[in-house]
């Protein structure tokens, strides 16, 4: 949950920012997966999604979804993203929210609790494919601020497929997998070299374990096997003049909201810091009030605020209702 979004939206910040998320693998399975059912609507209606899948059975679905009250624009497109533009197989799995461009292992899979009644292949289709640079060349799409991948094994494959529109992604939300479930596919070592080559920062990993399928028994203090997660991958714009990116104020609140919506709060707070203590003279990038309402959510913090050095840090910028705050 967002800690510092509300505040940022109701004192205008967010007025003047619009943000563009693409959702590679958009079925939508769970909660989880429907944006408005989480902080995303606070940039309503500065937000546009584009939601990409190989089924267009699931596309068709994900927009038959969409309120038509959302308030932001949202679509699901029927396309199959990779490397490369061309054509490839698609593994259509006994649960299709589990079908890939690689072939499942199944012997692999046949080891763990569950998995083979997931991931065997049903049968297999040919399709065409494309990249994310061929789509937004086409769609005139100049910018993403999001990028979330959930291809089943394919997703540095559509990494690639995107490099050149990866130079303006501030966060990136992928899944990687540590065993290779389906044949040949890149592990998260192979994500993680790639996306630190683009001056990607790994800020989190989930984790999801699968235990023996003939075993009986398992542990708490290691339950199964860590197979697969999502790796959660931010670019440091306030780290030392080596990145190659811009670094404007703009770009900074953009990956603060980012940050703050996908519940890294901490690291929201120092780039809002930072925008105020560098650019602060203009009251488009002071958040002092912001933050300092924020965080009234946390009363043994705001009643003990000397003992934390940002407020001090930020009380040249304070109106004076806040301040009174912190008296």
């Amino acid at each position: 949950m967002s800690v510092f979004l509300l505040s940022l939206k109701k004192r205008g910040h967010l007025d003047q920012v619009h943000f563009t998320v693409c959702n590679v693998g958009s079925r939508k399975v769970s909660v989880e997966d429907n944006y408005s059912n989480l902080d995303w609507h606070i940039f309503s209606p500065n937000l546009t999604i584009y939601g990409f899948d190989a089924d267009a059975d699931a596309c068709e679905a994900a927009n038959a979804q969409l309120d038509q009250q959302q308030g932001w624009t949202e679509k699901h497109i029927p396309l199959a993203l990779s490397s490369a533009i061309g054509e490839s197989t698609l593994y259509v799995t006994r649960n299709p929210m589990c079908s890939s461009l690689y072939p499942p292992d199944e012997a692999y899979l046949e080891r763990f609790a569950g998995l083979i009644e997931l991931v065997a292949t049903d049968f297999t289709l040919n399709l065409e494919t494309t990249t994310l640079d061929a789509f937004c060349q086409q769609a005139e799409l100049a910018t993403i601020d999001f990028l979330q991948i959930d291809v089943q094994g394919a997703d540095l494959d559509v990494l690639k497929g995107g490099s050149q529109i990866l130079q303006t992604v501030l966060a990136v939300q992928v899944e990687v997998e540590f065993s290779p479930l389906y044949q040949g596919q890149p592990l998260f070592a192979d994500v993680d070299t790639f996306m630190r080559a683009q001056d990607f920062t790994l800020f989190d990993l989930t984790r999801s374990t699968r235990v023996r399928a003939r075993s009986p028994i398992h542990t708490s203090h290691h339950p199964g096997q860590l197979l697969w997660g999502d790796a959660f991958y931010f670019c440091d714009l306030i780290r030392a003049q080596e990145m190659s990116r811009s670094q404007t104020p703009a770009q900074i609140l953009k990956l603060a909201c980012l940050a703050d919506v996908l519940g890294f709060s901490d690291y929201a707070l120092e780039l809002l810091e930072y925008l105020t203590l560098n650019y602060g003279s203009d009251s488009a990038y002071n958040m002092a009030d912001a933050i300092v309402e924020s965080l009234q959510q946390y009363p043994p913090v705001i009643d003990n605020w000397q003992a934390f050095p940002i407020f001090h840090t930020l009380q040249d910028y304070l109106s004076l209702e806040m301040s009174d705050v912190l008296k």
